[in-house]
């Protein structure tokens, strides 16, 4: 089986007026599939990696063949962090609470303190990348971002959130004004996505 490209979770123009419905059809359905183009090509040399969940081959990339670990981490990457990403965000209001409200409070202070230091963290990614919300491996919440396609999974980590600060993720909305859209992104955040992934973590 090859990788495809899966609908998202919501219409294009759900997400209004954060984040334009033509940013989303033309950040989904170009980007995100080439990056899925791309992936499926390098697997054709190995055909039987393609029965491999796309997260179980990013969890260990030094089992990637040589010859194709530059892109499938590149590209599978790509396929990766989208599919978080347009899972991080929802075309209604959640709310954060429960354990997950208590561990980002114990963390990092508040929701807000939690805001003001993912949104530094989104600011302050030089170039294309990310910011994440993870759990580490001894289950410590933390903020990291990373460049390019990398990801927090091929370093051992869980993703609870993640946005993408690459500028063709806003460009036609906010041009350079990249902090505007990390405002903005915030009343998308999907809580309950994240909630449900930190479940399995507290709760294996």
């Amino acid at each position: 089986m090859k990788y495809e490209l899966q609908p998202l979770p919501y219409s294009y123009d759900a997400l209004e007026p954060y984040i334009d419905a033509q940013t989303m059809e033309v950040h989904h359905t170009k980007h995100h599939q080439n990056y899925i183009l791309k992936l499926n090509e390098a697997l054709d040399a190995h055909p039987e990696l393609s029965e491999v969940s796309i997260e179980t081959l990013l969890k260990d990339v030094s089992k990637i063949p040589q010859d194709i670990q530059t892109a499938v981490i590149n590209s599978g990457g790509g396929h990766y962090n989208h599919e978080i990403f347009w899972n991080s965000m929802s075309s209604h209001p959640t709310v954060l609470q429960g354990n997950l409200k208590d561990a980002i409070a114990a963390s990092f202070g508040d929701e807000e303190s939690f805001w003001k230091q993912f949104s530094a963290a989104a600011m302050s990614q030089f170039g294309s990348g990310w910011a994440w919300l993870v759990v580490t491996p001894d289950r410590r919440l933390e903020i990291k971002k990373t460049n390019n396609q990398d990801n927090p999974v091929s370093h051992g980590d869980t993703i609870l959130l993640g946005i993408d600060v690459w500028e063709h993720a806003y460009y036609l909305k906010y041009q350079n004004r990249r902090a505007e859209y990390i405002s903005a992104w915030r009343s998308l955040v999907n809580w309950d996505f994240a909630q449900r992934v930190y479940e399995t973590i507290s709760h294996p």
